[in-house]
């Protein structure tokens, strides 16, 4: 029979390719857990935790969130932070949202030190900090942009 060479070689190739596209994919898990190559890690004490440039150490800074929009809010709309805030969608915030993608309590700004923290508080559809997703505490800096869902807020200090 001359089709049994045949099918000999495409079970061999079947296999070559199935052995091929599982080592494609633990390289890319593991180039997954390693980082991007080429992407610089940060010094093994780089927190990104530093108090903004004229800010008291010791005392709270004196932060505010600007509306640029927000379902419900006016844009320019100013929210003074003070020790601190939540924003949700839930009754007892301190910022209350009107957007369907955020989290009845959604985010908590914290007074730490000189330096106001962005907290995540496990909420479905995460937090971002200019663009990136927000896991674990991040400090803020005048100019950052807060978003969470359909709504996004720029941190002023001072």
């Amino acid at each position: 029979m001359a089709l049994e060479p045949v099918s000999v070689a495409l079970k061999f190739g079947f296999l070559v390719v199935l052995y091929l596209f599982a080592l494609w994919i633990a390289r890319s898990a593991l180039r997954d857990l390693r980082g991007a190559p080429g992407g610089a890690a940060p010094p093994p004490d780089a927190t990104g935790l530093h108090p903004a440039a004229g800010a008291d150490p010791l005392g709270p800074p004196e932060g505010r969130l600007v509306v640029d929009h927000a379902p419900g809010h006016e844009a320019g709309m100013i929210y003074d932070i003070g020790e601190g805030a939540v924003m949700g969608r839930g009754d007892s915030v301190d910022i209350r949202l009107e957007d369907p993608f955020a989290s009845s309590r959604h985010a908590r700004l914290l007074a730490q030190g000189g330096i106001m923290v962005l907290e995540d508080l496990h909420s479905t559809n995460g937090t971002y900090l200019n663009e990136q997703l927000v896991e674990g505490p991040r400090p803020l800096h005048t100019g950052d942009r807060v978003r969470i869902g359909d709504s996004e807020f720029v941190y002023e200090q001072g």
